[in-house]
């Protein structure tokens, strides 16, 4: 009985071994020292290119906002990874290039899209694999479909 027991509970550490969280952080890392040193009306788009690098992305109609991001995330094992926190950098320049204020976002600017259901409707006819498949056999040779070629303006030349 003791055996038995000692197999079933290392086979439970090994079953439950799998279901461990993996943590995954993407994007920018923010130093705090470098971020407090950018300063409205005093940095510019190159300075604060070389302080803080590269921005994630920037604004897509006009280059005012260079836009920092930082995502972290969890999942077990095979299911969809959940957000467990973001972080986005804003910094907004003037018409002249110099910073004209930096701000904080956080998970309020996670969007939720539920989509509406797996399929996209299409127009058409709706037809499965075999039909899309097998579909043509039998109309090889035929103009439109109709067996027999055609007569008249329609048949060959």
């Amino acid at each position: 009985m003791g055996k038995a027991l000692v197999v079933v509970a290392i086979a439970a550490v090994m079953l439950t071994s799998g279901c461990s969280r993996i943590r995954t952080s993407q994007g920018y890392l923010v130093d705090e020292t470098l971020l407090t040193s950018i300063q409205p009306g005093v940095d510019n788009r190159e300075s604060v290119g070389k302080t803080l690098g590269r921005p994630t992305f920037g604004s897509q109609f006009d280059n005012r906002e260079w836009y920092y991001v930082t995502r972290n995330t969890a999942q077990y094992a095979f299911l969809r990874p959940k957000v467990t926190s973001q972080s986005i950098l804003v910094v907004v320049f003037d018409d002249k290039g110099n910073v004209e204020k930096v701000e904080r976002r956080g998970m309020e600017q996670i969007a939720r899209i539920n989509p509406e259901s797996d399929t996209t409707p299409t127009l058409g006819r709706d037809s499965n694999l075999f039909e899309d498949l097998f579909g043509n056999i039998g109309q090889v040779g035929t103009v439109g479909g109709v067996a027999g070629g055609g007569t008249g303006r329609d048949g060959p030349r």
